[in-house]
């Protein structure tokens, strides 16, 4: 991958999503926008970045791993905006069998399983595969993921979409979310979030360190700026924009900016 291009844009509307977007995002009339993709080009095609906003709680869902069939799906969350209350359900807070799930699901009981955990801007989760979760109402993520759109619904809260609890139970995990897959970002200096076992990402505040830059170096990236506006290869990358950046790309950053990266591995 020898270039870099600014990716394309879709708004996807969602019953659970927002009227009003927050800057730098402009919301088109008459739609209620859930989520915002970044369309990778092929050579990036296994990762996919996405901005999610919620007026309302998701479904109880979870992803299967590239184990339970032809595809996988690894995530992470990062926290940009969160109303007073807003919370992440990450797993459970118990152990709890697949026939407990089962009947926990069909009753909604299951929502008072998962370990709800109240959250803020600049809090970092990451989900491997089998993970059971819900994302609550009023908060501003950016989704960074294995590009592929298999998700199972456990519960959805009485709305008339498809539950899928046979393929929920043979792929979730019934126990806690590891804590060491949680964490608060630095505000003052850069760190690797993921590194494995399908993608990497890093948190970018200024100028990267040497031992995070050296990642770069003749490998595809996708790029995020956050605050402060990104050079690529002389193409000026701002804020709610998302590029993808070659192996002979030549990327600069703010110096006071804060940025995501990420790549396949």
């Amino acid at each position: 991958m020898k270039a870099s291009s600014i990716l394309p844009i879709r708004m996807i509307d969602k019953v659970w999503g927002v009227d009003r977007l927050p800057p730098p995002f402009a919301t088109p009339d008459g739609r209620r926008i859930g989520e915002i993709w970044f369309d990778p080009p092929p050579e990036l095609a296994k990762l996919l970045v996405k901005y999610l906003f919620t007026s309302e709680k998701l479904s109880v869902q979870v992803h299967p791993s590239a184990a339970d069939g032809p595809q996988g799906k690894e995530e992470c969350w990062l926290v940009l905006a969160a109303e007073p209350g807003a919370q992440l359900a990450i797993g459970f807070v118990q152990p709890v069998t697949p026939e407990e799930m089962r009947t926990a699901a069909l009753d909604g009981s299951i929502e008072r399983l998962l370990n709800w955990q109240d959250v803020s801007a600049g809090d970092f989760i990451y989900l491997p595969a089998g993970t059971v979760h819900a994302i609550g109402a009023g908060l501003t993520l950016i989704e960074v993921q294995q590009n592929a759109d298999i998700t199972y619904r456990l519960f959805d809260y009485g709305r008339p979409r498809e539950l899928h609890l046979d393929q929920a139970i043979a792929v979730a995990n019934g126990g806690p979310h590891d804590p060491a897959l949680r964490r608060r970002v630095p505000q003052t200096q850069s760190v690797s979030l993921a590194d494995g076992p399908h993608f990497r990402l890093d948190w970018i505040v200024g100028k990267p360190e040497a031992n995070i830059a050296a990642r770069y170096r003749n490998a595809g990236l996708i790029v995020v700026p956050l605050t402060g506006t990104i050079e690529i290869d002389g193409a000026h990358v701002a804020p709610g924009a998302c590029a993808s950046a070659g192996e002979l790309s030549e990327v600069r950053f703010a110096p006071d900016g804060k940025a995501l990266i990420a790549q396949p591995l």
